[in-house]
């Protein structure tokens, strides 16, 4: 197959947005034919159809979708990276791509990462946060596809190097008419009688709460899975489940939804988090700087 043409790409992209061959045509400063012919040239160098038209104007096949995902990001990996270069030229000092556990982003990160960007010295550093799960994370910052990570130390980091971050604790949230709401602290076996709202199965939560019921040769019940705390949150507070959220996550739900937090008493239950990267030596310096205040503010 020969190479992709990156315009092409961007004419299908432009395409599926507007489902309209004229009006890309427009946008692109092309003519509507040269369109066509450059999407039929690519239909044949990946040998199966890419568009159709419809009712509703032109539309992306299966396979369609398929490219038109990855051309999405193909074109903003090199926009990014054209704006990089283009940043060094203007002055900008560095960039730091950072990938954290939802646990980590929901708790202090954000707020530690906006005071480091506040400091003068640090005002022409750009900095990118995305969210993962801890397995992932810890693959892209060993593949050099992330530069900092930030998860729990449970997590395998066999190859990296990382400095101790912050701490949270785990506790039980429950609605105020549940029957555990009374209890003053819990062990987390004593949780199971009951059904969860928990996280997605490829979440690091998940697991941990998957192996702390099978130490006790028991399973967790799950009325509800959900995507994110502020999910699980307001699956409590309408009654219909339990969950487990860290306490510095749960504080402003727990008085903005009415949910009552129940301490959970299990050794487990207090968690470390740890910044991690492949060697602080060889991070560029705006990257080994973010290290070093997100160590020291944890540090406070």
């Amino acid at each position: 197959m020969r190479d992709l043409d990156l315009k092409t790409l961007r004419l299908l992209v432009a395409v599926c947005d507007h489902q309209n061959m004229a009006r890309a045509a427009q946008q692109e400063h092309i003519e509507p034919s040269a369109i066509s012919k450059r999407i039929a040239q690519l239909e044949a160098d990946l040998g199966t159809p890419l568009l159709m038209r419809s009712r509703r104007g032109v539309q992306p096949t299966p396979a369609g979708v398929a490219v038109l995902e990855h051309a999405r990001s193909v074109l903003f990996t090199l926009d990014r990276l054209a704006a990089d270069a283009a940043g060094f030229g203007s002055g900008v000092k560095g960039h730091v791509r950072l990938i954290a556990t939802a646990s980590a982003i929901a708790e202090s990160l954000l707020d530690d990462i906006a005071s480091f960007m506040r400091e003068p010295l640090n005002r022409n550093i750009k900095v990118d946060v995305e969210e993962r799960f801890s397995r992932d994370l810890v693959r892209q910052v060993r593949e050099g596809m992330a530069s900092v990570g930030v998860c729990w130390d449970s997590a395998d980091l066999h190859g990296l190097q990382h400095r101790p971050y912050r701490r949270d604790r785990l506790a039980l949230a429950v609605h105020p008419e549940h029957p555990l709401a009374g209890r003053k602290s819990l062990r987390f076996e004593q949780t199971l009688d009951h059904e969860h709202v928990g996280l997605q199965p490829s979440s690091a939560m998940h697991g941990m709460l998957q192996r702390a019921a099978a130490r006790v040769g028991r399973s967790v019940t799950y009325r509800v899975i959900v995507s994110n705390f502020d999910a699980a949150f307001r699956v409590v507070a309408a009654n219909l489940a339990i969950s487990v959220i860290p306490v510095e996550v749960g504080g402003p739900y727990a008085q903005l939804l009415g949910v009552k937090l129940v301490p959970l008493t299990d050794a487990w239950a207090q968690r470390s988090f740890v910044v991690c990267f492949q060697d602080f030596d060889a991070l560029q310096p705006a990257a080994r700087r973010m290290v070093e205040h997100l160590v020291e503010r944890a540090g406070r």
